[in-house]
C-alpha cells in the first residue's frame, strides 16, 4: 500500500459531508456549540468527533468553523494560540461578542429549529 488511509465504508465520509452541510449553514455573527452542530447533522451526541473532525479541516477552508464554540458558548481554542486568535478575531469580525472567554449563547446562539416554525 501507498501510506494512505483508506476509508472503513462510505458512511465516515456521509458523516463529514453532514457536518459540513449543517456548518455551511451557521449564519454570519452566529454560533452553535459542538454538540448542537453533531444534531442538526443528524450525528447525534457525537460533540467530541465534531471537535476532531473540524481540527483537521485544511486552513484554506471556506467553512465557518470559527463559529462552532464548547458548551454554554466556551471558546474551546486557547487565546494565545495562532487558531485561537484568528476564531476570536473573526468572531469579533462578525459583531459576535466575547467576554471571560465566553460567547453569549442567548444572544448570539443560532437556533435554526425555532426560526423554521
Amino acid at each position: 500500500m501507498s501510506g494512505q488511509t483508506i476509508p472503513h465504508s462510505d458512511s465516515a465520509e456521509a458523516r463529514r459531508m453532514a457536518l459540513y452541510v449543517a456548518l455551511s449553514q451557521v449564519p454570519t455573527g452566529k454560533v452553535v456549540s459542538y454538540g448542537q452542530l453533531a444534531q442538526m447533522a443528524g450525528l447525534g451526541r457525537a460533540a467530541r468527533w465534531v471537535g476532531r473532525t473540524l481540527s483537521q479541516l485544511p486552513s484554506d477552508t471556506s467553512l465557518p468553523w470559527h463559529r462552532v464554540l464548547g458548551a454554554n458558548g466556551r471558546l474551546s481554542l486557547a487565546p494565545c494560540t495562532p487558531s485561537g486568535e484568528e476564531q476570536r478575531a473573526r468572531l469579533r469580525a462578525e459583531g459576535v461578542n466575547i467576554a471571560n472567554n465566553r460567547v453569549d449563547m442567548k444572544r448570539h446562539g443560532w437556533r435554526p429549529m425555532e426560526l423554521s416554525g
